[in-house]
């Protein structure tokens, strides 16, 4: 694994699609100098997403891919591919990305890929998982942090967390008490991996204990 030998921090990037309040959550953690990386670009498939404004405020580079640019995905996802090799990334981050990823794309970034997903995997994966929630009538949800394989949401489980599913839930009022916990859970999964406490194991993950 690479060190940034100016800060003795892991490079990350970022790829988000929105308003980017869990790039928020890793900006803010990341100024305590607690979490172990130096962000060192943010990218997206919308060029009006708030995520790269909050990235341009924090200082750290921007970059926006429309799809509409290119000729296709695969154009689009070269061009994604290239700019973080650029930037020497050791950890991309997805934090709100709303396009698949492709196995090609996974496999020859050459470095691992993590995403936050608002539900306790392998329940409820893909889009409206709080919809999902609600419809099966769970008690409990949450939100993973997991590796990034071919599938949908079926990649190595690292941080879970629940949150409780009240009666009186709507999907928006469930998806804000999630958020609240992704916007402590994203910056934990990405602390650990940077202090080299998070080891894979096949499909599953070891966790090293702290003193």
């Amino acid at each position: 694994m690479l060190i940034d030998k100016k800060t003795k921090h892991m490079k990350a990037g970022v790829l988000a699609s929105g308003r980017g309040s869990n790039l928020q959550a890793l900006l803010n953690a990341a100024k305590t100098g607690s979490l172990g990386v130096r962000f060192v670009g943010v990218g997206s498939d919308n060029a009006e997403a708030e995520a790269l404004g909050r990235a341009e405020q924090a200082g750290v580079p921007t970059r926006a891919f429309p799809l509409a640019l290119f000729s296709s995905r695969q154009e689009q996802e070269r061009a994604v591919m290239f700019w973080f090799e650029e930037l020497e990334a050791e950890l991309l981050i997805l934090a709100g990305y709303m396009r698949i990823l492709s196995e090609r794309f996974i496999r020859d970034i050459g470095c691992p890929i993590i995403n936050i997903h608002p539900a306790l995997l392998p329940s409820f994966p893909g889009l409206n998982a709080q919809r999902q929630a609600l419809t099966a009538g769970v008690r409990y949800s949450g939100c993973t942090v997991h590796y990034v394989d071919a599938g949908t949401d079926t990649g190595p489980i690292i941080l879970q967390q629940i949150v409780p599913v009240y009666e009186e839930d709507t999907e928006e009022t469930l998806a804000e008490r999630i958020l609240q916990e992704e916007h402590l859970l994203l910056p934990e999964a990405v602390r650990l991996i940077a202090a080299g406490k998070v080891r894979l194991e096949g499909r599953r993950v070891r966790i090293e204990r702290e003193a």
